[in-house]
């Protein structure tokens, strides 16, 4: 029987199948309860976490990627950690990109992209979304099997940005084969320690800055010029870096959040053939179905902040300089919040509380795109492939299914899904 008051959550590989008994022994003890290896607070209970998400003033978000890992460049001192934070912030894991930034500094990042996310530009992107799915899936679907991450959550989601952040076409291709199957050595939080503080977005980084340095001497009317002639709100132009950052961390976030769902979904429709029919049946409850996907499995397994200030959590005390940890994956499943929080329901009521997409100022970017994504994917598997199953050569029969999952401790998703189908012409 597994100790759960003392396995290590960041190194132990026994939680990475399933990690909900963990969660769920951490909420029953206290929703806002200490792990016992680094001093991280972990949150496990919904309003806890809505609270740290919300409260920035509080809650610095520098340490948003990394956690305990490495350890802070400094001693934090006083009731306030401001101006450390702000002394020490270029010593801090992928300090540069918006996800480790705090106001106003969040602020200016994130209007870049606002001004890219438009309702127009996203119903172009979902123009393009219909069209793709179909691209992606004539390249395999004759075969009647497939191993569903590489063969299509990966390329649709990479080539979703990819128009969405308007990378020429002829470009595709190169991004789809440097990006569209990273090894999993370069994944950052890894259990081993490895890689700790891994910038995995230096490529992209020069590839943007080349093309919005290109618009700015000669624009066009596409959507790259417009990134590139961008200001923030107090009118003054940012440097090329810090907008290609922004699109940056948009192109590797939502790539990831996507390809995980995608994932998710798959497994769902594999195992559940009784939702597959619900779905095939009434097309009308997919946006739900993406939602419940989301809640049952998360694709950020953890979020941290710093106690920049002295605060309180429920009835806990948090001291300043505590590192505080949101759970997602338990959060969604917390039973307060969510009734039979470990089923899957299609007609669960308030599924959109969930908060894989996070809350706050930090609530992912692209999230309603990701939404899109989903559900356009799944119209066009259902429509394209009948008798959808999981691949038991490869992950086991119905009552002893096998699946592995990346070995990180800040991102869940499965490593790979086979699946066979009939494919529908």
């Amino acid at each position: 029987m597994t100790d759960y008051d003392t396995i290590d959550y960041f190194t132990d590989p026994s939680l990475v199948p399933d990690p909900h008994p963990y969660y769920d022994h951490m909420r029953s003890k206290c929703p806002v309860q200490p792990e016992p290896h680094y001093g991280v607070l972990a949150i496990t209970g919904y309003e806890a976490a809505n609270s740290v998400l919300k409260d920035s003033d509080t809650f610095s978000s520098c340490i948003a990627l990394g956690g305990p890992f490495p350890p802070l460049p400094f001693t934090p001192e006083g009731d306030d950690l401001t101006a450390q934070i702000a002394a020490n912030r270029s010593q801090l894991p992928m300090f540069e990109h918006m996800v480790t930034m705090d106001p106003p500094e969040h602020t200016d990042a994130r209007s870049l992209l606002n001004r890219l996310l438009t309702p127009k530009r996203l119903k172009e992107n979902e123009d393009f979304m219909w069209r793709l799915a179909d691209e992606v899936l004539d390249d395999f679907i004759e075969a009647g099997s497939c191993e569903f991450l590489s063969s299509y959550a990966k390329p649709f989601s990479l080539l979703v940005i990819a128009d969405l952040l308007g990378v020429p076409e002829e470009d595709h291709e190169e991004f789809r084969n440097v990006l569209g199957a990273p090894r999993p050595e370069t994944q950052v939080g890894r259990l081993d320690g490895s890689n700790v503080g891994l910038n995995p977005l230096e490529w992209l980084d020069d590839k943007f800055i080349s093309y919005l340095a290109e618009r700015r001497k000669n624009p066009r009317n596409d959507v790259l010029t417009g990134l590139a002639t961008s200001k923030y709100p107090d009118g003054s132009t940012p440097e090329l870096i810090e907008v290609a950052r922004s699109a940056t961390f948009l192109f590797a976030a939502g790539q990831e959040t996507t390809t995980k769902l995608l994932s998710a979904s798959m497994r769902v429709l594999g195992d559940h053939p009784e939702i597959q029919q619900a779905l095939r049946e009434d097309r009308s409850r997919i946006p739900t179905f993406v939602e419940e996907s989301l809640r049952m499995d998360a694709p950020v397994k953890s979020q941290f902040r710093l106690a920049k200030k002295p605060a309180k959590v429920g009835d806990t005390e948090v001291k300043t300089g505590t590192i505080v940890m949101v759970c997602p994956g338990a959060v969604n499943r917390d039973p307060n919040r969510f009734d039979d929080p470990h089923e899957f329901h299609l007609d669960r009521k308030n599924v959109r509380e969930h908060i894989a997409f996070g809350r706050g100022v930090h609530s992912c970017p692209g999230g309603p795109l990701a939404r899109v994504e989903g559900r356009v994917s799944i119209e066009r598997l259902l429509d394209r492939m009948a008798d959808i199953t999981i691949d038991e050569e490869k992950h086991g029969p119905a009552d002893a299914r096998r699946y592995e999952y990346e070995p990180t401790f800040i991102l869940r998703g499965l490593t790979e899904i086979n699946i066979k189908y009939t494919p529908v012409s």
